[in-house]
């Protein structure tokens, strides 16, 4: 499975903007995140690229994007650490990022001492940006999960494999949500609405909208 901008942008809570920028090098510091599917058009995002995307998005909630690459440039160039990004965890207090390991955290900016870390980010659960809910990422919805394992990571209906833009499309031609089973007798009205609802919040991540509601903010 494999990730759209738009789906990347509303699973990991980075804007369409975000996203291209951060797949390019900046003033001699490497790109933040490159897809590792497909870099180029058509632009395609991996289930792990997610993770790495929201732990980039919650890191920018608090510190620069400066500082994120130059944290970023620590670890691959100082610390020799190539793993994908979403392997390490990494935290800000606002002033540097810490790669955190067993409790013990790493200055990736200023490359102080090891100091503990007492409270760990949970990258998968659900947080704000910009006054925006970003949803939990395996659970966005409550009716609608993401598991790699099923259909490779693309968002479904709870306990099926019928993805849930499939019923959101139903819904969106004038099937009655209490209709759905007819077409789909595992998906419930009520899982039927989640799933139009967060196909709806997948879409507030077009480019035209984005720049419509950031021209409005």
């Amino acid at each position: 499975m494999s990730y759209s901008p738009k789906l990347a942008a509303a699973l990991s809570g980075a804007t369409l903007r975000q996203l291209a920028h951060w797949r390019a090098a900046s003033s001699g510091r490497g790109a933040v995140l490159v897809p590792e599917i497909s870099p180029t058009r058509p632009v395609l995002y991996s289930f792990r690229d997610l993770v790495a995307l929201r732990t980039c998005v919650k890191l920018r909630n608090d510190a620069s994007l400066q500082k994120i690459r130059r944290a970023l440039d620590t670890l691959r160039d100082d610390l020799q650490e190539r793993e994908h990004l979403s392997a390490y965890q990494l935290v800000t207090d606002g002033s540097t990022i810490y790669l955190v390991e067993q409790g013990q955290a790493t200055d990736l900016v200023r490359r102080a001492a090891n100091i503990v870390i007492h409270d760990m980010v949970e990258v998968l659960r659900p947080f704000y940006r910009d006054g925006r809910h970003i949803p939990d990422l395996l659970r966005p919805r409550e009716h609608v999960t993401v598991d790699p394992a099923v259909r490779g990571g693309m968002p479904v209906i709870e306990g099926t494999r019928v993805p849930y833009d499939e019923i959101a499309a139903l819904l969106r031609d004038g099937v009655p949500a209490e209709r759905i089973a007819d077409y789909y007798p595992s998906v419930s009205a009520t899982a039927a609405l989640d799933a139009v609802d967060f196909a709806d919040y997948v879409d507030s991540y077009e480019p035209l909208r984005e720049q419509r509601e950031a021209a409005a903010g």
